[in-house]
C-alpha cells in the first residue's frame, strides 16, 4: 500500500466567500508522485504535469488534482462528499500502484470538453439564475468541471441530454 492515510482540511473560497460550496485539501501521509502516471492511465486519463508532478481528473462535477503530497477538491457540498471522494481516490492511487506492472503509465492529457461546444447547448440568456454572470462565464466552469447542465435551469428539454452527453465522455465515475 502506497498511500496509508492523510488529514483532510475543508474551507471556503477566500475568492468568493459567500459560495455554498466548500473545498478540501488533504494533506497526503505519503508521496504519491510516482504513481501518478500509473494513476492517470487506471482512472482512465486526465491532465498530468511533469514538473511539479501533478495530476488533475474530473469527476462528477469536480476537480481534483492530486500532487504529490496533497489533494485538492473543488466545489464540495459537506464533509462527508469529502470523505467519499478522498476514499475513492486512495483506494484507486493504491491499487494503480499496486498494478502498475501491468499498467502503462500515461503522461499525457486526453481530450478536453471544449467551451464553445458547450456554450451552444445553453440558452445564451445571461440570466445569472445557474450562478454565474454569463453563460460564457457558466460554459467555461463545465469545462473545468465545476458545473453539469443540472446547474442551468434556462436550458431547454432537447439540450439538456446533449450536454449531459458531451461532458460524461470527460468524466470518471466515482
Amino acid at each position: 500500500m502506497l498511500l496509508t492515510g492523510y488529514t483532510k482540511e475543508l474551507f471556503l473560497p477566500k475568492c468568493n466567500p459567500k459560495f455554498q460550496s466548500v473545498h478540501c485539501v488533504a494533506r497526503l501521509n505519503e508521496d504519491v508522485s510516482e504513481a501518478l502516471p500509473y494513476l492517470n492511465t487506471f482512472v482512465g486519463g486526465g491532465d498530468y504535469v511533469k514538473s511539479p508532478p501533478s495530476l488533475t481528473i474530473r469527476a462528477h462535477g469536480k476537480l481534483i488534482t492530486v500532487h504529490s503530497r496533497e489533494i485538492f477538491v473543488n466545489a464540495l457540498k459537506d464533509e462527508t462528499e469529502a470523505e467519499r471522494i478522498l476514499g475513492w481516490l486512495r483506494k484507486q492511487i493504491n491499487e494503480a500502484w499496486e498494478n502498475r506492472e501491468q499498467i502503462k503509465p500515461t503522461f499525457e492529457a486526453p481530450p478536453a470538453p471544449q467551451m464553445m461546444e458547450i456554450l451552444k447547448l445553453l440558452p445564451r440568456t445571461n440570466c445569472k439564475k445557474c450562478g454565474e454572470p454569463t453563460c460564457t462565464v457558466f460554459a467555461i466552469r463545465a469545462t473545468e468541471g465545476v458545473k453539469e447542465p443540472d446547474n442551468c435551469p434556462g436550458i431547454s428539454h432537447e439540450n439538456r441530454p446533449k450536454l449531459e452527453q458531451y461532458l460524461a465522455q470527460f468524466e470518471f465515475d466515482i
